[in-house]
């Protein structure tokens, strides 16, 4: 399902890292310097007459949990009129690297709060659910997969309870011919050739409104 852009339109990305890329927070319009950044500035150079406004409230290292207990300051008091969410990979790679497990329960339950109290608080919102990806860079992050394919079953099951666009990005690095770590370093952070990827899936599935 496309989402098309309102005029004038108040845009939220969030999440983790992935998102963050370094945004300077001291700047509250700062987009960092990764995919949000480039998903703005394409569609603004594409449909200027638009006025899109976009900010970024990516934190890197957040999990759903995390996302969850500044959701009410970082995304419902900006009052955006689209909010774009990227979250779910920190749960994952939390278990490996820690221990600290989020069973897809708790990552749903956790998640479908944050889209419940947006539809609450701004009944007209538009929502755009990213899948969270892992690119695997070794064996051992291959065995990722048993923990993160749940929650991205669960992504894609809340995209369809709350009628949001849902981007699919991961099929795509993987149908490219060429060495993963063109796309990433570590599996999970990506490069800038990544986050241009990220970039025109955000876009392919947004429309401006006529």
């Amino acid at each position: 399902m496309t989402l098309e852009m309102p005029r004038g339109g108040r845009v939220l990305f969030i999440g983790d890292s992935i998102t963050d890329a370094g945004r300077d927070r001291a700047d509250e319009a700062d987009l960092g310097t990764g995919w949000a950044m480039m998903a703005a500035a394409w569609f603004t150079a594409r449909h200027p007459g638009h006025r899109v406004t976009f900010r970024n409230r990516g934190v890197g290292g957040d999990r759903v949990r995390d996302l969850r207990s500044r959701w009410a300051d970082d995304c419902l008091a900006l009052a955006p009129q689209v909010v774009s969410v990227l979250i779910g990979i920190n749960d994952t790679w939390r278990r490996y690297s820690s221990g600290e497990v989020t069973t897809v329960e708790e990552f749903s339950t956790d998640y479908r709060h944050l889209l419940a109290s947006t539809r609450q608080a701004l009944p007209d919102v538009r929502l755009v659910l990213m899948e969270p990806f892992l690119i695997p860079v070794d064996d051992l992050q291959r065995r990722w997969r048993d923990d993160l394919d749940p929650k991205v079953d669960a992504v894609r099951k809340l995209a369809a309870e709350f009628d949001a666009t849902l981007v699919a990005v991961e099929a795509v690095f993987h149908r490219a011919e060429v060495d993963d770590r063109v796309w990433t370093d570590d599996g999970v952070h990506l490069t800038p050739s990544g986050h241009a990827v990220l970039a025109q899936q955000w876009l392919a599935a947004v429309t401006p409104a006529t």
